[in-house]
């Protein structure tokens, strides 16, 4: 007989993240990212930069959703844990846009303190195919 192991705290709120982005639900998603928090985003196009607080990162997520017609799918690859903070959620990332499709690896690197999101590194496998799609 197989034991399960508990999920990770930091998994859970990494897992809970990502449900919540993929409903749209923005609500949760702004009860589980710090008031101070910054999300990275590569590339060089109108969506890349740093989105530096909480307001600033809830709009980035709505201008995705508006941006792709809210087609954007994330399918969730796994989860990693440090246990010291640190937790990485690899997805496979789907959408369209302006008669244009998206297919990507990515992951985002996610700094946890206490129970709340306060730093979002996010890699993606071929940045030139996001650019080329964000462009």
């Amino acid at each position: 007989m197989a034991v399960v192991m508990a999920e990770h705290p930091h998994a859970a709120l990494v897992r809970k993240g990502f449900e919540a982005f993929s409903r749209g639900d923005m609500d949760t998603l702004r009860g589980l990212i710090a008031k101070d928090a910054t999300h990275h985003v590569p590339g060089s196009h109108p969506l890349s930069g740093d989105f530096k607080g909480q307001d600033a990162i809830i709009e980035m997520y709505r201008r995705i959703g508006e941006e792709t017609a809210g087609s954007m799918r994330l399918e969730m690859l796994g989860i990693a844990v440090d246990g010291r903070g640190h937790a990485v959620g690899m997805c496979r990332v789907t959408a369209e846009r302006q008669g244009r499709s998206l297919d990507d690896t990515g992951c985002i690197v996610f700094r946890i303190v206490g129970d709340k999101i306060t730093d979002l590194d996010e890699c993606v496998e071929d940045i030139g195919a996001s650019d080329a799609f964000w462009g």
